[in-house]
C-alpha cells in the first residue's frame, strides 16, 4: 500500500488467548498500522500474548464491547483511518486492506464488512442472529435511508468522521449507534463482502440465546432512540 495513510486497528478482547496471536499475525504487514488490543478484563493470558505479538495493549476493566472500543479510541494517536476487528479470528484480518481501500481512494468515509454479502461457514450465525441482523438492516434502510445488510463489527472509518459521531454506547448498541449516527450525518458509507468463519472459543453473544435476546433488545431500542439524535 504505497503512500498509505496512517491506520489504527482497535481489537476489543476478553479472554481470547487462543485466538489473539493468530489475529495479530494475520494482519497485513504492508498496512503499517498502529494495532491496539483492548483487554476488557481478561482472566487469561490475552494481554501478555497480544503484547508479545507487537500490539499496544490498553486496559478497560469496565465490561462491555462499546466500553472497550471507547478505550481504544481514547488511546489513538491521531490516525487517518480507524479499523475495528474482533479478537476471535471469525473475520479474516487480511481483508483490512480491502476494508480501508474505499476510504484511501476517496469513495467512502465509512466501510462496513458485511457477513451477509460474503461467504459464511454453515451454521456460523444462528437463526436468531440472522433475524436480528435482517431487522436492524430494514430499520437502517427504511428509517435512516441508509441501505444496510449487516451490523458486522469488522469496519473502518475515517478518524475525523468518527470524532463527529460522538460515540457513547458502552455495550451491545455500539455497532448500530455508529451506523445510525453516520446515516443521520449523511456520511458516505459502503458495504463490502467479507468471509465469516467459526470463532475460536466461546461467543459472548451468539453462543447464548439469552445474551442474543438481550443484545437484540438493546440494538433495536438504540436504533429507534437515535432517530431523534441531532449532531
Amino acid at each position: 500500500m504505497p503512500h498509505s495513510p496512517r491506520v489504527a486497528v482497535i481489537i476489543p478482547a476478553l479472554n481470547e488467548e487462543q485466538s489473539i496471536g493468530r489475529v495479530l499475525d494475520a494482519l497485513p504487514r504492508e498496512l503499517r498500522a498502529d494495532v491496539i488490543v483492548v483487554d476488557n478484563g481478561s482472566t487469561d493470558r490475552t494481554a501478555e500474548i497480544a503484547a508479545a505479538h507487537g500490539a499496544r495493549v490498553v486496559y478497560e476493566a469496565r465490561r462491555g464491547y462499546g466500553a472497550a472500543c471507547l478505550a481504544g479510541i481514547a488511546a489513538l494517536r491521531e490516525p487517518e483511518i480507524v479499523a475495528f476487528l474482533d479478537a476471535d479470528f471469525s473475520d479474516d484480518p487480511g481483508l483490512i486492506t480491502a476494508l480501508v481501500r474505499p476510504i484511501r481512494e476517496g469513495g467512502a468515509d465509512f466501510v462496513i464488512g458485511s457477513r451477509m454479502l460474503g461467504e459464511r461457514e454453515p451454521g456460523v450465525l444462528p437463526l436468531h442472529s440472522l433475524f436480528g441482523n435482517w431487522l436492524a438492516g430494514r430499520i437502517l434502510t427504511h428509517l435512516y435511508r441508509q441501505p444496510s445488510t449487516d451490523l458486522g463489527p469488522f469496519r473502518a472509518i475515517r478518524y475525523a468522521t468518527l470524532r463527529r459521531l460522538r460515540m457513547r454506547d458502552r455495550g451491545y448498541g455500539w455497532t448500530i449507534e455508529m451506523q445510525a449516527k453516520a446515516a443521520r450525518l449523511r456520511v458516505p458509507t459502503v458495504e463490502i463482502p467479507v468471509c465469516y468463519r467459526r470463532r475460536i472459543g466461546q461467543s459472548k453473544i451468539t453462543g447464548s440465546l439469552r445474551a442474543s435476546i438481550k443484545a437484540s433488545f438493546v440494538i433495536l431500542s438504540t436504533a429507534f432512540r437515535l432517530l431523534w439524535w441531532r449532531p
